[in-house]
Order: C-alpha cells, then structure tokens, then sequence
C-alpha cells in the first residue's frame, strides 16, 4: 500500500500558488469555494452579495498566500479571510447594529431540532438582527471566543455576551413557532 502525503502536496500547490500559477490557482479556488460561499452565506443574506465578496476574499487569499506560515490549516486560514471580509462588508454598509435591552423569550437556545433542513436553519438564522447574527456566527458556528468576538467586532465582552444570548432566545421562539405550525397548533 502506498502512503499518499496530502500535507506535502498542498505545500507544493500553495507555492505554485504564490508563484502565480494559475492552474494551482484555480485548483485551490475549485476546491475550498463551495465551502467558503457557505461561510459568506452565514453572514450576508444575499447569495449574489455573499459570492462576490466570496471572490473578494479569494483575492486577498491569492494576494497573501506567500504569508501563509503552513503551522495551521490551510482551510481554516482561507475562511479567517472569508469571515474578516464579511466583517469589513457589513462594517462599511453599516449594516451592524448591536441591539441592547430587548426582552425575548426566556427559554434557553440548546440545539435546533433535527427536523429541519439546512435551508429552514438559514432561514432562521437569516431572520436575526445583524448584530445578533455576526456574533451567533462568530460563536456558534466559527469557535470564537467573547474576547476574540469583541476584539474583532469592536464591542465590550459583555456586549458579544449579551448578543448571544438574545440571538438565542430568539432563535429558540423562531423554533418553537416552526414546531407549532408543522405540528398545526398554530
């Protein structure tokens, strides 16, 4: 059995890469853009919006690669990018609005019920506020901590803290109203 070393195949495509080498480019574009339009879609609710600042962000991949230090994940140093430029698109358009003082149900948000698809998790998501929704995402989704939320976002701790927590319990009544029309109680 022969042992394939994926790790120094990818060092080898990262440095045709850098040297612009488009079809090393376009190998790397084909393999982590439908996961990376994933990533921009949970912030922008356009698809057109989040697949032209997806091609934005796969610019600045192209355009620092020869940064890339190779101590991490390739994968995960491409989506930091995609989530910074969702950030700064969301920041420029203003369209960040951090909500305080808003009283929502008081049930906690554990997990969404298996019941719905991908599509209808979205669809909720989506329905956040755009404060509630970039820090769920940075939380939930991506790993970040508060403190890393904050730094990045510009806020307080407590503030990231609070947005989670509201995003939370909104989306556990979004859930909670789903589950009542699909089983027909409401």
């Amino acid at each position: 059995m022969k042992v394939i070393q994926l790790h120094h195949q990818e060092k080898e495509l990262i440095q045709l890469a850098v040297e612009s080498n488009r079809q090393a480019q376009q190998q790397i574009y084909s393999q982590f853009s439908p996961k990376m339009l994933g990533v921009c879609r949970q912030y922008i609710k356009d698809i057109n919006q989040a697949e032209d600042i997806m091609i934005t962000a796969f610019m600045k991949v192209f355009l620092n690669l020869k940064n890339f230090q190779h101590n991490g994940c390739f994968e995960g140093w491409i989506r930091r990018i995609m989530v910074n430029e969702c950030i700064s698109f969301l920041r420029v358009e203003k369209k960040i609005k951090y909500l305080d003082d808003v009283t929502y149900l008081e049930e906690s948000f554990n997990n969404i019920d298996s019941q719905f698809s991908i599509d209808d998790i979205q669809f909720l998501i989506d329905g956040l506020p755009d404060g509630y929704k970039m820090v769920f995402n940075l939380y939930a989704i991506e790993g970040f901590k508060h403190n890393e939320i904050a730094t990045l976002l510009e806020i307080s701790e407590g503030t990231s803290k609070s947005q989670l927590s509201h995003a939370r319990k909104m989306l556990q009544g979004q859930v909670n109203k789903l589950k009542n029309y699909e089983y027909g109680t409401e």
